[in-house]
């Protein structure tokens, strides 16, 4: 390629934290800048800047997605006591990823990257399941409180109107934790309509499933939500011969092991984080897992799902050689580029992510592996490379394809 391809509106870049900061760098050094004139708007979301700027780097970062459109994001740190004293915190500070779906109120889809020659741990998986996460409110953004004596814990809501409704959570005898999270109809609708469009988009049946039996009135809403958008719906999913099925989280779970695949499970918030993990390492390495997050209005966040990868990044700042799979954060900068590339009319741009992610493949499909899929890999021989051995490799390929 004698000229680098040229970028007309910046990616919002979000850097991150431990071994995928490391890896952020790397791709970006041997697979980005020398074909790409890189054009970004930059972010630190490392843990240390978040306490410095008090987490309005994160908010700002938010912000500039909405003006911009597509954003790119390494993964971060969301602290717990542990992490507050390890880096000095000033406070624990809420996941950033919480923060930015709240702003965006977007949803996030999730699907493996499926390999040949890496057979699901689920043998009936013949297809990737798409984990569709709401990705707003629950557990991630929850007000808790230590209580430390005996007293009593009250939910209380007072409206507009006046109108006040009050409920005991527990009569406390002793010490204890109490939790207050929240979700409002116009998220739940905004998730609903953003799953139903994604599924007619890729034509696969969509499954949702919450504990309506047990939380009548907070899962019961989401269920509700969901019939009533559905029916808006429901002639254009029998036209291209999809369905929406509706069940108990439990009951998913099971019929999801059984499945062959090949569908959409949208999932409420926590349900959404844990079986996103759940299918990734099923399907072979967590980080192998792509992640989008789509606001009601089309702005675009790509990461991959896993976190900052910290066994391997201890290991590293003791100069130990590290094998880090670094495919599914070249797949959030190659989802960024090809939706960027739609969106600025730049077929270059789009035909550079497509051909990222096929030289990623052929590279495998040669078993050239990082050490998480070594043991997985069938019907080749598996060569292990360390972080940037794997990444050269994967530039040799494509360095053919862009040939």
């Amino acid at each position: 390629m004698a000229e680098k391809i040229l970028m007309k509106t910046p990616l919002v870049e979000m850097d991150g934290d431990e071994m995928t900061r490391i890896i952020w760098k790397m791709i970006k050094d041997i697979l980005l800048n020398p074909y790409i004139d890189l054009k970004t708007e930059y972010y630190d979301l490392g843990l240390e800047n978040r306490d410095k700027t008090n987490d309005q780097v994160t908010f700002d970062s938010a912000y500039a997605t909405q003006k911009y459109g597509v954003a790119v994001k390494c993964a971060t740190i969301t602290p717990n006591a542990a992490r507050v004293d390890e880096y000095h915190l000033k406070e624990m500070w809420k996941s950033p990823n919480g923060t930015i779906r709240a702003i965006l109120d977007g949803t996030v889809f999730r699907t493996p990257i499926v390999v040949k020659g890496i057979t699901p741990f689920i043998p009936t998986w013949k297809m990737p399941i798409t984990i569709a996460r709401h990705a707003y409110g629950d557990v991630y953004k929850g007000v808790e409180i230590r209580a430390e004596e005996p007293g009593v814990a009250k939910l209380v809501f007072e409206g507009e109107s006046g109108k006040k409704e009050e409920q005991i959570i527990h009569n406390f005898a002793g010490p204890g934790v109490i939790q207050g999270m929240h979700n409002t109809d116009k998220s739940i609708r905004s998730f609903a309509h953003a799953c139903f469009k994604y599924a007619l988009d890729i034509k696969q049946s969509i499954w949702f499933a919450t504990k309506d039996t047990i939380s009548k009135k907070y899962d019961g809403q989401f269920k509700a939500i969901f019939e009533d958008v559905f029916k808006e719906y429901a002639e254009a999913f029998e036209k291209a011969g999809i369905e929406y099925f509706y069940t108990l989280i439990d009951d998913a779970v099971a019929r999801v092991m059984r499945s062959e695949g090949g569908f959409i499970w949208a999932c409420k918030n926590y349900d959404g984080d844990v079986m996103s993990d759940m299918v990734s390492t099923a399907f072979g390495s967590l980080a192998m897992m792509t992640s989008v997050l789509v606001s009601p209005d089309g702005k675009y966040e790509y990461e991959a799902a896993h976190g900052t990868v910290t066994r391997h990044y201890y290991k590293y700042l003791k100069g130990e050689e590290t094998s880090t799979n670094p495919m599914a954060t070249i797949f959030a900068w190659s989802g960024a580029f090809r939706k960027r590339g739609e969106l600025d009319n730049l077929p270059e741009l789009v035909n550079y992510a497509d051909q990222l992610e096929a030289a990623c493949m052929d590279t495998l499909n040669e078993g050239i592996v990082t050490k998480d899929l070594a043991n997985l890999m069938e019907g080749v021989t598996p060569q292990v490379k360390n972080s940037a051995d794997f990444m050269a490799a994967i530039r040799e390929r494509l360095e053919k394809r862009l040939a």
